[in-house]
Order: C-alpha cells, then sequence, then structure tokens
C-alpha cells in the first residue's frame, strides 16, 4: 500500500514536481489557496486558518510536506508586508507542526531556503571561501531567511517532543525552476544554486523515507561551485546529485 502524502502549498513548481515524480511512490493529497490540477486529490484550504487544516488534512496521513510560500517586497518596511509574510512563513508553519502532532503525523518535510544563511552567498558564490554548512552562524539578509530559520526551529521543538512521534526533517531549497532549462540559460546565478527536477524529486523522496528524527539539509545539485554542502545530506540521507546545472544546459544543446 502507498504511503499517502499530504502536500500543504502543492499547487506550485516544487509540489507539482513531487506528485508528477512520485506519484507511483506516493498517494498525494494536495492543500492549497489555490485550485490545481493535478493527478491527484486538491483541496482548497487556507493553511492561515488552523481549524481548516486540522479538519482537511486527511487522518490516515503518513507524511506532511510544508510548501508554503508567498513573494513581497519591502517587508522589513511596509507593516503589512510584514504581517503577510510572517503568516505564512512562520504562523502557519506553526499550526502545521501542531496539526501534525494533534493528528499523530510521524513525518513532516519543511521546505525551507537557502536564505537563512544568504549573508554568505553573493551571485550564486559562496563568500567564505569554502562551501556554506548548516554549521555556520545563519544570518539571513532579509525576513524571509529570518523566517524560515524560525520555523526549523520550531520543528526541533516539535521533534524533541517525547509525547509525540514527530520527525522533521528542513530541506533549505537552491533554486528550483518551472522551465530550469530556458532558467539556467539566462541566469548565471542558477548555474551554481540549481537544484534539478529529478535532484528535486530524489531529495524529498529521501527525507519521505529517511528515519531521522531532526534533521537540516542543504538540497542543491552538484554544481560547478556550488555555495552550499551536501555533505550532511549524502551521509545522513543518502542524497546523491544526478543532474546538475551542466547537465540541464546540455540537454538544451542535445535538443537544439
Amino acid at each position: 500500500m502507498k504511503k499517502k502524502v499530504t502536500i500543504i502549498g502543492g499547487a506550485g513548481t516544487i509540489g507539482q514536481i513531487l506528485v508528477n515524480g512520485l506519484s507511483e511512490t506516493y498517494e498525494f493529497v494536495i492543500l492549497d489557496k489555490n485550485s490545481a490540477s493535478l493527478p491527484c486529490k486538491v483541496i482548497q484550504v487556507d493553511a492561515t486558518n488552523y481549524q481548516e487544516l486540522l479538519d482537511n488534512i486527511p487522518k490516515d496521513t503518513d507524511a506532511i510536506i510544508n510548501l508554503l510560500t508567498i513573494k513581497s517586497k519591502d517587508d522589513l518596511d511596509n507593516i503589512d508586508q510584514f504581517h503577510k509574510m510572517t503568516t505564512i512563513h512562520f504562523v502557519s508553519s506553526f499550526y502545521i507542526l501542531h496539526a501534525a502532532a494533534t493528528l499523530g503525523v510521524k513525518k513532516l518535510v519543511y521546505a525551507s531556503s537557502n536564505h537563512t544563511t544568504d549573508y554568505y552567498e553573493q551571485d550564486g558564490n559562496s563568500t567564505l571561501g569554502r562551501e556554506i554548512t548548516i554549521h555556520d552562524y545563519p544570518f539571513s539578509r532579509g525576513l524571509y531567511g529570518v523566517l524560515k530559520l524560525a520555523s526549523e526551529n520550531i520543528g526541533h521543538i516539535f521533534a524533541r517532543d517525547k509525547e509525540h512521534n514527530l520527525s522533521v526533517i528542513n530541506l533549505r531549497i537552491g533554486s528550483v525552476l518551472k522551465d530550469e532549462v530556458e532558467s539556467v540559460q539566462k541566469q548565471q546565478r542558477l548555474h551554481h544554486t540549481l537544484l534539478s527536477h529529478e535532484d528535486t524529486i530524489q531529495l524529498f523522496d529521501l527525507a519521505l523515507q529517511s528515519t531521522v528524527k531532526y534533521g537540516t539539509y542543504y538540497g542543491v545539485s552538484d554544481n560547478p561551485n556550488k555555495p552550499w554542502s551536501t555533505e550532511n545530506t549524502w551521509e545522513d540521507l543518502g542524497f546523491l546529485s544526478k543532474v546538475n546545472a551542466i547537465d540541464v544546459l546540455n540537454r538544451n544543446i542535445d535538443g537544439m
């Protein structure tokens, strides 16, 4: 029997990649404020409403993936934008963790971000003279990275609570693009920061299978001079990049 995985915020790019790539392995249910045409059940839910989450996450869910995100500008200058960002990237993350614990879900995979440490990255290059690791102090340039880190830390509190048998895996994702071929052609930064579709599918699959109680990992393909280390991603999860940015570029050349 397939494990049932609920993806919250699953109507976007990563959700579509996972559903299309892993539907033979998992039974997916998408919860999203937006509708989506996907080969699985899609339920329109506002994740900023805790009761809606609790009522609509299937009770037999084996794992939850949190992909919630919004775009924002001037969120440290504009109070309304600050509240929108905080609601989605922190309050709703707490709601999802609380709902998972309440419903007895065993696994939560959180789509965190490389922006937790983006103070150390410039144009796709590490400014440390080496790859950035999970042990580097998480300085962020903006509110987005700060909130992603805060949600990682709330996950740690839930994971260590002996009352709940919840495993939490944080994936600090690099750059995942809908049209990665065209995007890599146009953006030099992606030559270093890309997480290819194939590697995205592999990484989330490994996170769902993992027996790690709590862990934080960078998700980036094995690109030349990638800014982040995936050493512990390989050691703990078994992640080994299969398709990097150069492969994506060559795929475009081969297809011309």
